[in-house]
């Protein structure tokens, strides 16, 4: 019999589509091995670059001094050079000679570092308890635009930490990158220079309390109280709460939340909140805290957050430290409260 001639037609556009679906099939695949090879690449000049070595650098002088070492890695870019960035990595080394800041004849310092103008990331070391001569021996690593790496200046600010009361700043060292020679390898100490106060906004202080009970693994945690939040409300004032996420591998497992306390920038909260947390599991995960303003309308806006843990860093690793060192004691202790970006891309790094 006779094949309509639109059965034709329309058999020609079906082959037509899965060759033509076909042929994108293979395309694809060709991009995606190009994407691979390049992928490849990128890690092997990594690689070499690393192996070449950087840039390393301490400070050296009279009464107190600190030392620390940074490189740099270029990643190739696409087109234009105004692309590239720099890894420029910092490592904090150790400090010497550094002034007692407590009764007892001590210090406890910590070293914060930043690169200004922008102050977009910071970094804290380990605090070292009762020392005047610290080794930290940490390294950070700040990934920076190529042709904004002149402008930039790295900021290391050493403070003494202190449980119960704003830290100290003991000293600091200041080094513009445009001074920096990165074609030659160099070590030196370098004199703290008086800290300058930083200009950062302050978002506010929070109190808490850590108690782990390995016997039973339960790990109690306590908000107490904050104070000097910021400003959220157009009256000039806030509705705080708090929001306490138990972490694993920057998921969240477990959530509690505080009642909300109205119209105030220093709330008293004293309200404790457990976990079971098995003995193997305790070094593995963190407690992110986070103040949050309460609005019955639009979306409830974090005013601050800080993450606890073994591998969160100053003084929430030391303040986690503390609570393992003195298992079934409360550990209380004030926490600066950074902004949620930053203690996100902390989560994030630690995955």
């Amino acid at each position: 019999f006779a094949v309509p001639s639109w059965a034709v037609a329309a058999l020609c556009i079906v082959s037509l589509c899965v060759v033509l679906s076909c042929a994108v099939c293979v395309w694809k695949k060709c991009l995606k091995k190009k994407d691979k090879d390049k992928e490849k690449e990128k890690d092997k000049k990594k690689e070499k670059e690393k192996s070449k070595g950087g840039f390393d650098t301490e400070m050296d002088g009279g009464y107190n001094e600190v030392s620390y070492t940074h490189t740099h890695t270029r990643t190739p870019a696409a087109d234009a050079l105004s692309l590239q960035c720099i890894m420029l990595v910092v490592g904090i080394l150790q400090a010497a000679e550094l002034p007692a800041m407590d009764v007892g004849g001590s210090s406890d310092p910590y070293v914060k570092l930043y690169l200004l103008p922008d102050k977009k990331k910071k970094f804290e070391t380990k605090v070292h308890r009762k020392t005047l001569e610290p080794n930290f021996n940490e390294t950070f690593t700040f990934k920076v635009a190529y042709t904004e790496l002149g402008g930039k200046t790295l900021v290391m600010t050493v403070y003494d930490f202190d449980r119960f009361s704003k830290h100290d700043a003991i000293g600091a060292v200041k080094i513009p990158m445009s001074s920096v020679d990165f074609s030659q390898s160099l070590q030196e100490w370098r004199d703290l220079q008086k800290a300058e106060k930083e200009e950062s906004e302050r978002l506010g202080d929070i109190c808490l309390s850590l108690r782990y009970v390995p016997t039973a693994g339960k790990l109690t945690v306590v908000i107490l109280e904050a104070k000097n939040l910021k400003k959220m409300d157009v009256g000039g004032l806030s509705d705080p709460y708090v929001k306490i996420h138990l972490m694993q591998n920057g998921k969240r497992l477990k959530k509690k939340k505080t009642t909300i306390k109205k119209n105030t920038l220093n709330p008293y909260y004293n309200e404790s909140f457990s976990f079971e947390v098995p003995c193997e599991q305790i070094e593995k995960v963190q407690v992110a805290v986070t103040v949050l303003d309460y609005d019955k309308i639009g979306k409830n806006d974090a005013i601050g957050k800080v993450l606890l843990g073994g591998n969160s860093t100053g003084t929430e690793q030391r303040h986690w430290s503390d609570m393992l060192a003195n298992p079934r004691r409360p550990i209380a202790q004030w926490h600066s409260l950074k902004s949620e970006d930053e203690v996100n891309a902390l989560i994030s790094n630690k995955k």
